[in-house]
């Protein structure tokens, strides 16, 4: 039960990144949290590390040229609950239109997730793109 709870946060997140509710994404978030990812400055910690996270890519974007961004999940490659701590490692791809062109990139999507007062909260997420498994 505790692995589809946790699961059940990451794709509530990952709808929420898809819509592009940043609001809706931090309600998913640990306060704080942090966020590793591929894109300067490639560290957001804090209690706002989701909305910084997301404002920094529609920053990077517009200066890109990228829009349209969505991530799809693919096959969990593992996932370890320890009590209140869970572990999971996804395929993912990730698509988007730069200069108005489709773009896809593979990538592994690494997510901590802790059990606070009976609901699972991402404490932290790490993007590793050009990854397929």
């Amino acid at each position: 039960m505790a692995k589809t709870e946790a699961m059940a946060v990451v794709q509530q997140y990952i709808d929420a990144f898809n819509k592009g509710d940043s609001e809706a994404m931090a309600s998913y978030f640990a306060v704080p949290g942090s966020i590793l990812d591929g894109m300067a400055p490639h560290v957001w910690a804090g209690p706002d590390a989701a909305r910084h996270w997301y404002r920094d890519v529609l920053i990077e974007g517009e200066h890109h040229g990228a829009t349209d961004y969505a991530l799809a999940l693919g096959d969990v490659q593992r996932i370890d609950i320890n009590g209140e701590s869970a572990y999971l490692v996804i395929s993912a791809v990730l698509t988007f239109a730069l200069l108005g062109q489709a773009m896809e990139t593979p990538g592994l999507f690494t997510v901590v997730l802790h059990n606070i007062d009976g609901s699972w909260l991402i404490r932290a997420w790490a993007w590793a793109k050009g990854i397929s498994l």
